[in-house]
């Protein structure tokens, strides 16, 4: 047996022990298995990890799209992938190819693995390196645990803001901060943005939207929502933008509601 597939079953953390107990045998040469949406969590992939530097002489591709790596999944396997012992040399762990390409064209870019890191800075970087749209990709997939992400002076647009407010939408619960000063937001940017603040899910607590065309529409959107939604956003910077008279007064009125966490706003 040098291949096998056993993708959409319901494998779990039984099944991926048995499989394991397979890879650990000197006698398997298995060289391709595919895993992909079979309910494997984090055991599983530790599991599989633990197996595969017993015996690391043979599988050279592993597919395990679809599943749950939890926090150590996917590093245990990456870690894995540069012993230089061990023949793996293909670790599928993104949903779609969309998300894979992103994957790839960050990982040139800035010289790392996004899946391994909890901060990541593009700025001035996307227009060059790849689109807002392709990056979005990666930002929805539940594999991205990014923290920290940085984009200033992106030339990004409001379409490029709905974008990135829907892909944290769908993956919104590890992002702490987003810097994206310097970009085109305007008022329908800053809106798009808003309907992320809303979303009970969204953990955000460091938003910097400084030199981002903003008028007092865009800082009335921003106080609605963060009257509405105030749990845990202490630091908001808009400073460059053109708040006008009603834009100050609409941010004071939110600073004096007593639900307001914020400790920090230029």
């Amino acid at each position: 047996m040098r291949e096998l597939w056993l993708s959409g079953n319901k494998t779990g953390h039984l099944g991926v022990k048995h499989i394991s107990s397979l890879l650990e045998d000197p006698n398997c040469k298995l060289e391709k298995l595919q895993l992909s949406d079979c309910r494997i969590k984090e055991e599983g992939y530790a599991s599989l990890a633990s197996a595969l530097r017993l015996n690391p002489n043979h599988l050279r591709e592993l597919d395990l799209r679809g599943n749950d790596p939890g926090e150590s999944g996917v590093k245990l396997l990456l870690d894995l992938k540069e012993d230089p012992q061990c023949k793996l040399r293909k670790v599928w762990f993104l949903k779609g190819s969309a998300a894979e390409e992103a994957c790839a064209a960050v990982a040139s870019a800035v010289g790392s693995n996004p899946l391994l890191m909890t901060e990541l800075d593009l700025s001035e970087l996307i227009p060059e390196a790849f689109g807002v749209n392709q990056l979005c990709a990666l930002l929805e997939d539940s594999h991205c645990r990014l923290q920290k992400l940085s984009l200033g002076a992106c030339s990004i647009t409001g379409k490029g803001f709905r974008a990135l407010a829907s892909a944290l939408i769908s993956n919104p619960s590890h992002m702490r901060e987003l810097r994206l000063s310097g970009n085109k937001a305007g008022d329908s940017g800053v809106k798009h943005l808003s309907s992320l603040l809303e979303d009970p899910n969204c953990k955000l607590e460091k938003l910097h939207l400084g030199a981002c065309s903003i008028t007092e529409e865009g800082f009335r959107a921003l106080a609605s929502v963060l009257s509405s939604n105030p749990s845990h956003m202490i630091e908001l910077q808009l400073s460059g933008n053109k708040a006008g008279d009603s834009g100050v007064k609409h941010l004071s009125s939110l600073l004096e509601d007593p639900s307001c966490k914020l400790e920090k706003l230029e």
